[in-house]
């Protein structure tokens, strides 16, 4: 059996919430876990959404990179 191990170099993850407290915990969290994997954030795109019941919608995307790259 040959077991081979990679670095994880970029990764992208997609958040929503209902409010800005929440998305902002959700992706904190993630931040946390991805500090052990040794990524950092390299961007965060944001967008807030109107639905038709008048309540905003917010959702997020985060691109981690491996640090030093």
């Amino acid at each position: 059996m040959h077991f081979q191990m990679e670095m994880i170099e970029d990764k992208v993850e997609f958040f929503e919430g209902d409010n800005l407290k929440t998305l902002e915990k959700r992706i904190h969290e993630q931040i946390e876990i991805n500090k052990a994997i040794l990524l950092t954030v390299h961007s965060v795109s944001h967008q807030t959404t109107l639905l038709e019941n008048g309540r905003m919608y917010y959702t997020a995307v985060v691109h981690f990179k491996m640090k030093g790259k």
